[in-house]
């Protein structure tokens, strides 16, 4: 399906999420260890912790290369001293959608609704939130606020799905609005020589 023709996203996040491409293996890699050596500027005497850091960022990717994602966004904003943690997941769905009830089955269960994104026009976004492994290992009750968007890319049998999520439940809501506002700058650039889709920041 892939043609010299195939669309690349854009998409506006703010200045202090990090992207990790995650592909080629040796591009994300690098990625990585661009990031933990920013994170332990000036930091000498913690090699376990950086290690430690590196494996978990490599986990992650990882993770998301299993699900089909080809872009990895980590959020590093702070409020107040305080990190405000969040990820997007950019993934690559080869199937076509028409309503609502195929994207319920490509996603299971959650409030699914139709939206209309400024520039990149009709999508399906999906609200859940399910309590992480780690939270069911210590029994707690605490829950990801996740927001899934799946957008259908222009001319061709795919969809993009953008997969927002964050741990914070006392602001869930907040930054529900801020995955909403960083859906809204998606749009798509039509790239001569460019296979398949590729995320690109801005």
């Amino acid at each position: 399906m892939n043609d010299m023709r195939a669309p690349v996203f854009g998409l506006v996040t703010p200045e202090d999420w990090y992207r990790i491409p995650l592909r080629p293996r040796e591009r994300m890699e690098a990625s990585v260890a661009a990031l933990v050596k920013r994170q332990f500027a000036g930091v000498d005497d913690q090699p376990v912790l950086r290690r430690k850091a590196e494996e978990q960022l490599l986990g992650a990717a990882d993770a998301g290369i299993e699900q089909g994602g080809v872009v990895l966004y980590l959020s590093f904003l702070q409020a107040g001293g305080i990190p405000l943690s969040a990820s997007l997941l950019v993934c690559r769905i080869f199937e076509k959608f028409d309503s609502l009830d195929a994207v319920v089955a490509l996603a299971g269960s959650g409030e699914v609704e139709p939206v209309e994104l400024p520039a990149a026009g009709p999508a399906a976004r999906l609200l859940r939130r399910e309590r992480p492994k780690q939270s069911r290992k210590l029994g707690t009750e605490f829950e990801d606020t996740i927001v899934e968007y799946f957008v259908p890319v222009p001319e061709r049998d795919e969809v993009l799905l953008l997969t927002f999520s964050t741990p914070l439940e006392p602001i869930a809501e907040a930054m529900v609005g801020l995955f909403d506002a960083v859906a809204g700058t998606l749009r798509w650039h039509q790239a001569e020589g460019t296979e398949g889709t590729e995320g690109m920041a801005e």
